[in-house]
């Protein structure tokens, strides 16, 4: 990569994050709901309330956190990037002497930075808010966890993002952002479903994202089976949106 094309790729990046911070959706369903509901949430639960071994205020603060995570990445994410496709920002690019990958590399950093940026934010609420003390080993390994983890969203983002109709990705990311949300146990835990959803929950990209930092800060040690998933999530995400992306270019 030569300095003119990192240079473009940072200027990319910056606007990226400048247009993210400005927008109302972002900061509505990304940072706004998930404080709001881990206030509401925490706050009408006793104090001595457990989830197996771990306090509600530290559990629910790592399911609000993933909340975030995936709302921005979806909600932000792959709006803008089937906006900017369909308004023909990504065909305009291919004429440039930039690479095409430039782009792509671009939108996944910026989102990277806003994913560590509603991290740190929900943890500092949930430390000196609701006094949530972990030992700093844990502290960081959910923090990288998370933000890690946060990547197979990305990938989603992105297989929505191709589809060139932006009111029918908006339509898309809210019920795949709600439902996966519920039903992967980050609004209230999936031990109060029934038998069958519990066994669907364990397959869903959320479930699995939250159960790595409730692991975490429950003493245990990364699940391996949820490493293995959201792999899985991100490969076959990936493959369909290259996939797409090239069938529309072919035309």
């Amino acid at each position: 990569m030569n300095a003119t094309i990192l240079k473009a790729t940072m200027a990319q990046c910056r606007a990226e994050l400048l247009r993210t911070f400005r927008n109302k959706r972002f900061i509505f369903f990304s940072i706004v709901m998930p404080v709001a509901f881990y206030f509401l949430f925490t706050s009408t639960m006793g104090s001595d309330t457990k989830i197996g071994s771990v306090d509600w205020t530290s559990y629910y603060l790592m399911s609000m956190t993933v909340y975030g995570v995936i709302g921005a990445s979806l909600t932000s994410f792959a709006q803008r990037i089937s906006r900017e496709r369909t308004q023909g920002w990504v065909r305009l690019l291919s004429i440039t002497p930039l690479p095409s990958w430039s782009y792509m590399v671009s939108k996944v950093a910026a989102q990277g930075v806003i994913n560590l940026f509603i991290i740190l934010m929900m943890f500092i609420i949930g430390g000196l808010g609701k006094q949530v003390d972990l030992p700093v080993s844990v502290w960081i390994e959910s923090f990288l966890w998370i933000w890690i983890g946060g990547f197979s969203f990305m990938a989603l983002g992105t297989l929505l993002g191709s589809m060139r109709n932006p009111d029918v990705v908006q339509v898309l990311t809210m019920i795949l952002y709600m439902g996966l949300s519920i039903l992967g146990g980050l609004w209230f835990p999936t031990a109060s479903m029934s038998g069958t959803l519990q066994t669907i929950a364990k397959f869903t990209p959320t479930y699995r994202l939250g159960q790595g930092a409730w692991n975490l800060i429950g003493g245990g040690s990364i699940d391996w089976t949820g490493v293995l998933i959201l792999a899985v999530y991100v490969v076959v995400f990936v493959i369909l949106s290259s996939y797409i992306i090239k069938r529309q270019e072919a035309v």
